[in-house]
């Protein structure tokens, strides 16, 4: 746990530090405003509240989109095989830097879960792989598509699967 907190620090970048700032910044506003009114039980509560929302939800959902606007990309899943000497699924496909700055690396993680003819089942099942891997790629500049290769192994599923691809670039 200590290795992934020393991870996600390391990974910050001045973007992440001025939102974290200005979330900050703005809960103390909005709980200064809310003990100013204090005589004024109803509004200073809702601004305490409002103050302790925008405390959790600004840093957590503001990180997340600003992560996926300032490195947005595309990953395409090209062809996948099950192999039948070896108990492993060969995945290939691409992926795309649609960002506006250089990424220095992508994660690129494949996920197989089950599927059934029952739709919700589908769905379900889309949240609950039952074998995942990924790989790392180095050095992706704008607009480059960078094609890859990648095994999960073992895989001795022999029913109905599906592949889902993602990357978590930086």
């Amino acid at each position: 746990m200590q290795e992934k907190i020393t991870a996600f620090i390391n990974d910050l970048i001045i973007y992440d530090y001025l939102l974290f700032g200005a979330s900050i910044a703005l809960f103390m506003l909005f709980m200064l405003i809310g003990i100013a009114l204090r005589r004024k039980i109803f509004l200073a509560m809702l601004f305490i509240l409002l103050s302790f929302l925008i405390l959790i939800l600004a840093p957590t959902i503001g990180y997340i989109k600003m992560h996926e606007y300032l490195f947005k990309n595309s990953v395409e899943l090209s062809s996948q095989k099950q192999l039948t000497f070896t108990k492993a699924v060969v995945i290939k496909g691409r992926l795309t830097n649609n960002a506006k700055r250089n990424f220095s690396s992508c994660t690129i993680t494949a996920k197989a879960h089950k599927v059934t003819s029952n739709k919700l089942k589908n769905f379900l099942y889309s949240y609950r792989s039952f074998k995942e891997g990924s790989i790392l790629l180095q050095n992706i500049e704008i607009g480059q598509m960078q094609e890859f290769k990648m095994f999960l192994e073992p895989f001795s599923y022999s029913k109905k699967y599906e592949i889902s691809l993602g990357a978590s670039c930086k």
